[in-house]
């Protein structure tokens, strides 16, 4: 039979059987674990360089319709100056004769409305003046 040295040297060896068991199995998981990241970054280098140019294509455009954005917001203030020169103009054209026609309106219709006897008419329908009394002619 076996002696007690001969016990505890089979009792750790087959302990450290067991351990070298479980270090290479884990091992073996963890070379399958980096063998799949390495697969994974190399699938996502070969997607990012196409998805870099597109990217790349994309600021492009991007940057030729703020410059077409930039040239209408330029003419559109343009246009927006000549709306308030035409504006200015037709104001003054129409607006200074239509100030002129509502003033005659008003003048038309105080001279009618004088005229059709609100009592301070005279008999030839003209407001009469107050006559002016002078010291020279009385002593």
């Amino acid at each position: 039979m076996l002696t007690g040295g001969q016990l505890a040297g089979l009792i750790v060896a087959v302990f450290w059987a067991v351990l070298v068991a479980f270090v290479a199995l884990t091992l073996l998981r963890l070379a399958r674990l980096l063998g799949e990241a390495s697969k994974l970054v190399r699938d996502l280098g070969d997607q990012a360089a196409p998805l870099l140019d597109d990217m790349t294509t994309t600021v492009k455009r991007a940057n030729e319709q703020l410059g077409r954005t930039d040239v209408i917001t330029k003419q559109v203030a343009g246009v927006t100056q000549n709306v308030s020169a035409v504006t200015t103009v037709m104001t003054s054209v129409v607006g200074g004769p239509l100030v002129k026609a509502a003033a005659f309106s008003y003048g038309v219709r105080k001279a009618l409305s004088s005229r059709d006897g609100d009592g301070r008419s005279g008999a030839s329908g003209r407001p009469q003046l107050p006559a002016r009394s002078s010291g020279k002619g009385r002593k």
